[in-house]
């Protein structure tokens, strides 16, 4: 069973500026976002849990662990990303997000579908069937992506939004929204939400810190 405290249609994501104590730990830290609705509430913080060594050595491509906690520090949903590849050279072992309710549960996973040009992303079921479909742009450095169902109707939005010049090119912060239907159902919404993270990790997140020195 999953919350009911997703039933919101619309909020915003907000990712934690990581760029001086990246610096001075030599080792990229923990993701952690904050996440408001519509009207600007906090909701709810999500919390990366992932080794030091992969955060150095894979980057963007590091597998990891998110708590998604409400305001009173419950926890509301659990994400889990294996280690996999990111280009589209191995369409056999591409980006996947694992979705679980705070009972442990699976209710769905991400998955990224091969593709050479476009994002393009399914939403399923723990036991694989479509349930949404997520395609973006070809220019990914804004990305915005209609999330459409099994009959082709918009169903949600999500996009990144500018944070402003000195933030976008100093800081590995990051801004999102998200929309979707309030009627639509739960499990949905959450693979949506969800979605996100694996959106931000992919495309927005620096490359390995070794990458640096060939440079």
């Amino acid at each position: 069973m999953i919350t009911r405290d997703l039933a919101w249609g619309s909020g915003r994501f907000s990712s934690r500026v990581r760029f001086l104590l990246a610096v001075f730990s030599g080792c990229d830290v923990k993701n952690k976002y904050w996440v408001r609705n519509s009207m600007g509430q906090p909701v709810y913080t999500a919390v990366e849990d992932s080794d030091c060594c992969e955060r150095f050595c894979c980057g963007s491509m590091r597998s990891y662990g998110m708590t998604i906690l409400d305001n009173y520090e419950n926890e509301v949903l659990r994400l889990h990303r294996p280690l996999r590849c990111v280009s589209c050279c191995f369409p056999c072992c591409l980006q996947r997000l694992e979705v679980f309710a705070a009972s442990g549960q699976l209710i769905g996973k991400v998955e990224e579908e091969w593709s050479i040009l476009f994002p393009k992303f399914r939403l399923t079921d723990p036991a694989g069937q479509k349930l949404a479909r997520i395609a973006g742009p070809f220019c990914t450095w804004s990305i915005c992506g209609d999330v459409k169902d099994t009959d082709g109707n918009t169903i949600g939005r999500i996009a990144k939004q500018w944070s402003g010049l000195l933030k976008e090119l100093f800081t590995v912060a990051d801004n999102f929204s998200v929309a979707f239907s309030p009627q639509l159902d739960v499990t949905v919404k959450a693979l949506i939400f969800a979605a996100t993270f694996l959106i931000d990790f992919i495309y927005f997140e620096k490359p390995p810190e070794w990458t640096n020195w060939i440079r």
